[in-house]
């Protein structure tokens, strides 16, 4: 899906592709390419999330207007950081204490049908496979 899109853009849709995806058949450098940024992705995302809270730590939080007066300014106070840091704490606990003592209660069920290599999976056909 991600390279049709890419593809559909003129003039340089095809350079984009063979840019990101290194052309346009699945191989192991097509796939390196796809783990490595999946692998990043939450990263790159955790990373902006702290800019952001300590852009708003260091400048706070100013009103839409855009005035520059400190009468207008919300502070974000600390309590709200140890709030949310123990809420994150918190989640993070009860995601590990799921994981080490069920660890198959989050898990897709389909993972555990013996695989078929001839025969795609009905949850991830495209729709167009049904057309025929």
């Amino acid at each position: 899906v991600i390279t049709n899109l890419m593809s559909a853009i003129p003039f340089i849709g095809i350079d984009l592709v063979n840019w990101l995806w290194g052309g346009f058949s699945i191989n192991n450098a097509t796939l390196n390419r796809f783990f490595s940024i999946h692998f990043i992705m939450p990263f790159l995302i955790s990373i902006m999330v702290i800019m952001h809270l300590t852009f708003l730590h260091e400048k706070g939080s100013s009103n839409p207007i855009g005035m520059k007066s400190k009468f207008y300014m919300i502070s974000f106070h600390p309590l709200f950081s140890w709030k949310d840091l123990i809420g994150f704490l918190m989640k993070l606990y009860f995601l590990f204490l799921i994981i080490y003592l069920a660890p198959n209660y989050l898990g897709d069920p389909d993972n555990f049908i013996p695989a078929n290599f001839l025969s795609t999976p009905l949850h991830i056909k495209p729709e167009w496979y049904f057309l025929f």
